[in-house]
């Protein structure tokens, strides 16, 4: 009978249980903070009636949570008439900081502009603080009263009391996280409880259009996915062929540097002139339609900034090389109406659809590319314009382009027919050729590439983050990870289900090579469950296939993430089970040197063929075992050459496993067991049985200098008190065989044991 269980790996509280779908029910996790209080609220609820205090109340939570949930802020509580909420305590989109000083100001403006009650108007500091707290994810809802714990609740507590009336405070995290989205201004350092020396505090302004990324310098790597997109963009736009090419890769991979290559590089076709139609999705746009503006911008030749006589002039020049007269007199208002409004209203919405049919006009004239990045960004709206614009463009047969540029994660939209192009991890030596390419721009040591190359797996933006670390002062001997990466890294984590998340924590505790068996055993799930969920990480890019059976990190830094976010006492839990495991699956090296034979032996005992869970069984040294000649022949040892010292051997692991052993037999205990030991002249001759001298070693599970000479084995008699292996590391001899027990049943995945 097949029984199903219930995974739960609990600590700190056994009565609470855990669903199968989410293992680990706690992390330790970089969460926002948000925390807001009414100015004065003591003195105003003295001169209030009770039920103007209720009425109150009610009208100002309902307007503070109505814009933490849009923001997507869970509140954890409400204490008196202050609020506090947490951004990304269960999921982050790398941007939890910025939705937080969002809602704040937004709290600030929605408060403003809305009498409350018998026309008292509220006013509210808000502060907002980033940091480490450890998490009840299945608390992690509006209303879960102490679902994080950590001192960045009390620091973000803290610093409203430093916020002016109608103002947002920010510590120094969050500033670092919202640079370049939010406009802020520094103020001196304040005294704050228990910390020394004062805290820098910053006040949000509002928010800001983020800046161009720089793209100067070679490019490195990309070359073979440069030129096939190319081709493929060149022969749609020859053939009229209207293509859609998708860029996937994830943050820090070097998506938007391919496509401005992209855009410098393929400039004509057959002599006719490419025009490039570019816009970026921001995250959380106010305005829906902002991308389809940005491309109206691009088509037009309009910049920010222009005033509206220079807009309307813009706008009607290039409408009258493609529409008639009558029609760009209508068209117009509707235009200059999206570029000022682009707010998913009904107007807006007409304002797309022509600047839709502009563009398919202007493909007619010359060819076109209209190319979006970060689409995984954009609301319904965008992708829905662009699905229109390709089937219009299909139809109509013109040279005209989609590109678009989003993460593997992404829900994908693109129709059947186009193009994906994958970003892969770069090659080491075209890391190193980067890291020396910013290393030397920075000012810094060359010799720092060794240092740096394990650590940014391959991903561009990662390089150049650790880069900027150093720049900023950071120590390089001892590199904490950038919060940028950090932020990127938790991203890709938090896009799995709870099965896949354990997986990949499990994973890092183990370290190395990582094998479905040893995953199992450090969460406790019957063998092969984990099998789906390693297979999934392995299609998602996280996980790299290794070998047989194995499997290792794709970014140093996701392991790094994935270690961190257990707690400690999870922590523990997994590596003493991982390091259970590993006595009964393989036998290192390290831990068999002839000091250390005998504690080894003790150590790593398992139950043998008869049963008996109290006597251990022998383990055998790795460079002692050769081969086994037949199905039921016995076992060849090889011991080291003379003078050779200690066995080098390298740790064998799930991925590396050694010849199979034969399948068990049902002799009574006591009969045979196989020893070696030392040749002796008195024994009666019997047909000997002599090893190969040779031996495929294609697969790398033996060592090249293993002694293989031939190896002769002959029957003898058991002589009493001899049940143990002996003569291990002895000099080659002669091997007798002598009676011993049945062979153990070896679990899968077991190195070697007799």
């Amino acid at each position: 009978m097949t029984t199903t269980t219930t995974t739960s790996i609990i600590v700190g509280d056994a009565r609470r249980p855990v669903t199968p779908h989410w293992p680990v029910p706690e992390e330790r996790r970089t969460v926002t903070v948000l925390f807001a209080d009414i100015v004065g609220s003591t003195a105003l609820v003295n001169r209030l009636d009770p039920e103007d205090v209720r009425a109150l109340q009610r009208v100002y939570f309902d307007t503070v949570a109505g814009v933490l949930h849009r923001w997507q802020g869970v509140v954890e509580k409400y204490v008196g008439d202050a609020v506090m909420a947490l951004f990304g305590a269960r999921q982050s989109d790398g941007f939890d900081a910025y939705r937080a000083v969002r809602a704040g100001l937004e709290i600030q403006a929605a408060l403003d502009c809305r009498p409350m009650v018998a026309d008292i108007r509220l006013r509210v500091r808000v502060g907002v603080a980033t940091g480490e707290v450890v998490v009840d994810l299945g608390g992690a809802v509006s209303g879960g009263h102490g679902v994080a714990s950590g001192a960045v609740i009390t620091a973000a507590a803290r610093l409203q009391e430093y916020a002016p009336p109608g103002a947002v405070a920010l510590c120094a995290a969050t500033a670092r996280a919202t640079a370049g989205l939010i406009t802020q201004r520094q103020l001196p350092p304040v005294p704050v409880a228990g910390r020394v020396p004062p805290a820098p505090v910053w006040h949000a302004v509002g928010p800001v259009r983020p800046g161009v990324d720089r793209h100067d310098g070679p490019l490195i790597g990309r070359r073979r996915e440069l030129a096939t997109i190319r081709d493929q963009l060149t022969v749609a736009l020859r053939e009229q062929n209207p293509c859609w090419v998708s860029l996937v890769g994830p943050t820090g991979s070097g998506r938007s540097r391919l496509l401005h290559e992209l855009t410098r590089g393929l400039t004509t076709v057959d002599g006719a002139p490419v025009h490039w139609c570019v816009a970026a999705c921001q995250p959380y746009p106010d305005q829906v339609l902002e991308p389809v503006a940005e491309l109206l911008r691009g088509v037009a030749g309009v910049r920010r900034g222009d005033g509206p006589a220079a807009v309307h002039d813009r706008l009607v020049a290039t409408l009258t090389a493609v529409f008639p007269p009558a029609r760009v007199a209508t068209a117009v208002p509707a235009l200059q109406q999206l570029l000022s409004n682009p707010d998913g209203s009904a107007a807006a919405m007409a304002g797309a659809a022509i600047c839709r049919e502009v563009l398919l006009r202007v493909a007619t004239r010359v060819p076109l590319i209209v190319a979006v990045d970060d689409v995984d960004r954009a609301a319904p709206a965008v992708s829905g314009f662009l699905h229109a614009l390709f089937n219009a463009a299909t139809a109509r047969g013109l040279p005209l382009a989609v590109v678009t540029l989003h993460q593997p994660q992404w829900a994908d939209t693109r129709p059947g027919s186009a193009h994906r192009v994958a970003i892969r991890p770069l090659a080491t030596v075209q890391s190193g050729r980067l890291l020396r390419q910013l290393l030397t721009r920075a000012g810094q040591p060359v010799a720092l590439v060794d240092r740096l190359l394990p650590l940014v797996g391959g991903r561009p933006g990662h390089a150049a983050a650790y880069v900027a670390s150093i720049v900023a002062g950071a120590d390089p001997a001892a590199l904490p990870l950038p919060e940028a990466v950090r932020r990127a890294v938790g991203v890709e984590l938090d896009h799995l289900d709870g099965e896949r998340r354990a997986v990949l924590m499990v994973a890092g505790v183990l370290g190395g090579v990582i094998s479905g068996a040893a995953v199992d055993r450090a969460l406790g799930w019957t063998p092969g469950r984990s099998a789906p969920a390693l297979r999934r990480l392995v299609a998602a890019g996280l996980l790299l296939p290794h070998h047989a059976n194995g499997y290792a990190f794709a970014a140093p830094a996701l392991r790094q993430v994935a270690v961190e976010r257990l707690p400690r006492a999870l922590r523990a839990v997994f590596a003493r089970r991982a390091a259970d495991a590993a006595r009964h699956d393989t036998v290192r090296a390290d831990a068999l040197r002839p000091d250390r034979v005998a504690a080894t032996s003790t150590g790593a005992a398992r139950a043998v063929g008869d049963g008996s869970a109290t006597r251990p069984a022998e383990v055998v040294r790795l460079d002692a075992v050769r081969s086994r000649v037949g199905r039921d022949a016995p076992l060849v040892a090889l011991a080291p050459a003379p003078g050779s010292g200690p066995s080098r051997l390298p740790t064998p692991t799930m991925a590396t496993p050694p010849a199979a052993l034969p399948r068990p037999t049902n002799r009574v205990p006591g009969a045979n067991r196989l020893r070696p030991v030392a040749p002796a002249g008195d024994v009666p001759a019997t047909p000997a049985v002599t090893a190969p001298a040779t031996r495929s070693n294609t697969g790398g599970h033996w060592p090249s200098n293993v002694d293989r000479t031939p190896v002769v084995i002959r029957a003898v008699p058991q002589s009493a008190g001899q049940d143990a292996l002996t003569g291990v590391g002895a000099p080659p001899a002669a091997i007798r065989v002598v009676p011993g027990p049945p062979l153990i049943r070896r679990p899968d995945g077991l190195a070697a044991s007799a």
